[in-house]
């Protein structure tokens, strides 16, 4: 046994000591690579509440993408240590990823835009958004799609593509918004009288800030009445709950003061033609 080990090793020594030095290499470059990934992905992780506040979606994807990219490196440097043709290797999987790109750039597609919003940060989980039709509350971003909740509670799962696609309004990112409400007057009540009323009533609501300053402005004058506007600016979470009570509220003021909200109303005026009339009529005598 000790005899052909011997004689193994001499005919083989110099074939062990290339492909343990390869071996060797490999183990290396591994280590390396799993070194530097491991910290490239620290770095990713650390920047989601540092400077940059990157998203945590967004930091998860690209501390994937670092990973399975510093692996594929590796490997084709290890591939390279033992001698295989890499270069027909990277061309056999260029063309695999044009044929797949090609089957699945719908999927493709939606990842990409899942990528780009959520790197430009256009919205985050909790803001509520509205795209095309649609409006709702983000309960959750992936590569794939957007999960909004409705203000009715109803589940909407939209592809990315079809979000990056369309001009998105974010109702929560501003933190404050602008309420209009509409009141309608009668041309016979006096325009400062009911002005100072809106006043007092906006300078009581405390919840309204006051810069932006608001205001109150005559916006049209209809056949039958003026419709005034209070423009104010409200914190997001305050915001429906100043418009529902002050619109019952402004309606209750006015009227305790005297003011009548006027409905609408048309004038008919109607006009007796004589010549339209029956031949006994104009003579004053009836038919009989």
């Amino acid at each position: 046994m000790i005899d052909f080990l011997l004689s193994f090793w001499e005919k083989n020594n110099a074939a062990i000591f290339e492909n343990g030095g390869k071996i060797l290499s490999s183990a290396i470059i591994l280590f390396i690579g799993f070194l530097i990934s491991k910290g490239l992905k620290k770095l990713v992780k650390r920047s989601t509440c540092g400077k940059f506040q990157i998203d945590k979606t967004v930091s998860t994807i690209l501390g994937h993408i670092i990973g399975y990219g510093i692996f594929i490196i590796c490997f084709i440097m290890i591939l390279n240590i033992f001698g295989f043709n890499t270069t027909s290797l990277l061309a056999l999987l260029g063309a695999a990823g044009i044929a797949v790109g090609l089957a699945l750039k719908d999927t493709l597609g939606n990842i990409a835009s899942g990528i780009s919003l959520l790197i430009l940060g256009s919205y985050k989980v909790g803001e509520f958004i509205e795209f095309g039709s649609f409006n709702g509350t983000v309960k959750e971003i992936n590569l794939f799609n957007t999960i909004l909740e409705t203000p009715d509670g109803v589940y909407i799962s939209a592809p990315n593509s079809s979000i990056w696609g369309s001009p998105i309004k974010n109702f929560t990112r501003n933190g404050k918004r602008r309420m209009e409400i509409p009141i309608r007057l009668s041309y016979s009540d006096s325009i400062d009288k009911v002005f100072s009323v809106l006043n007092t009533i906006v300078k009581e609501e405390t919840r309204i800030l006051s810069d932006p300053q608001h205001q109150i402005i005559i916006q049209s004058m209809q056949d039958s009445h003026v419709n005034i506007i209070i423009r104010a600016w409200a914190m997001n979470q305050d915001f429906w709950d100043i418009y529902w009570f002050q619109m019952r509220n402004i309606k209750q003021k006015l009227e305790d003061t005297g003011f009548k909200i006027p409905l609408p109303q048309s004038v008919v005026c109607v006009r007796q033609d004589s010549n339209l009339l029956p031949p006994d009529s104009k003579s004053g005598t009836l038919s009989r």
